[in-house]
C-alpha cells in the first residue's frame, strides 16, 4: 500500500534506531454515539498486517462513548469568571483562560483546588515554569477539548472529555478485531498517550516519540486513525 502523510508531515520517523512508517488514515467526521468498532472496522481493517500499531485520537472514542458536556448545561459563575481574566489563551483549544473551561474545572475538581491551582500557577510563572494549573488539577480538566469553533463549527457548543478507561476500549479493538492500538491525546505542542492494547511491547516513551510530530494534523484533516508500521 501507499503510505500517506497530511500536508507538513513525513511518513517515515526514526525512533530507537527504527524507522517506521505512518499512514494517515482518511475518515468521514466521526459524530457522537457511533461505534469505534465499526469505524475501525471500517477504516483499518482493510488495510492492517500483523505487526501494526493503530494511534487514535482521544476525541473520535469520546465521541463514540457520549463523553460530552453541553455549553447550556454549565452555569458561569463569579469565581470562573475572575479566574479565567488570569490566565493564558492558547491557540490550539479552549483553557481556562476561556470562562467556560474555567467553570468546567470548578465543577470537576471543586473551587479550593482550583484557587490553589490559579495561586501555585501564578507564582511558578515567575520562574518561568508552565502548566502547574493543569498538574494540579488534573488530566480531567486539561483533556476537555471542544467549545472551540475555529476548525469544526460542530464543537463550539459542546465539551468534549477524555475517553472512559481507554485501557479496556484498546483491549476491545484487539480482541474483536485483532487490530493492535494506542488512543492518544495530541497537539502540535505535545502528545500524550492515554492506554494502549496489553499485546504492544513498545513502552510509552517510545510510542510517543513515533508520533512527536502529531502526524494526524491539528486542522481539518479528518485523520484521526495513524497506521504506523516498521519499514522493512
Amino acid at each position: 500500500m501507499e503510505f500517506i502523510s497530511n500536508e507538513g508531515k513525513n511518513v517515515e520517523i526514526e525512533v530507537g534506531g527504527i524507522t517506521y512508517l505512518r499512514h494517515a488514515i482518511k475518515t468521514r467526521f466521526v459524530q457522537q454515539g457511533e461505534s469505534y468498532i465499526d469505524i475501525f472496522e471500517e477504516y483499518v481493517k482493510p488495510i492492517y498486517e500483523e505487526g501494526d500499531i493503530v494511534s487514535c485520537s482521544e476525541k473520535i472514542i469520546a465521541l463514540c462513548q457520549n463523553r460530552i458536556v453541553k455549553r447550556e448545561d454549565i452555569k458561569i459563575g463569579f469565581w470562573a469568571k475572575l479566574l479565567s481574566k488570569f490566565a493564558s489563551h492558547p491557540t490550539t483549544g479552549v483553557g481556562v483562560g476561556e470562562t467556560i473551561k474555567m467553570q468546567y474545572a470548578i465543577n470537576t475538581v471543586g473551587l479550593m483546588k482550583v484557587l490553589w491551582a490559579s495561586f501555585a500557577s501564578a507564582v511558578t510563572k515567575l520562574f518561568g515554569k508552565k502548566g502547574v494549573f493543569y498538574k494540579i488539577v488534573g488530566q480531567d480538566v486539561s483533556g476537555l477539548d471542544g467549545f472551540y469553533d475555529h476548525v469544526w463549527k460542530e464543537y463550539g457548543d459542546i465539551g468534549i472529555q477524555l475517553p472512559e478507561n481507554p485501557s479496556a476500549v484498546c483491549n476491545e479493538i484487539k480482541d474483536k478485531l485483532g487490530i493492535s492500538c494506542m488512543i492518544v491525546d495530541a497537539n502540535d505542542l505535545g502528545q500524550e498517550i492515554l492506554a494502549k492494547s496489553d499485546d504492544i511491547e513498545l513502552d510509552y516513551d517510545n510510542l510517543k516519540q513515533i508520533i512527536r510530530d502529531n502526524p494526524a494534523g491539528q486542522g481539518r484533516e479528518t485523520t484521526p486513525l495513524i497506521l504506523i508500521r516498521k519499514k522493512n
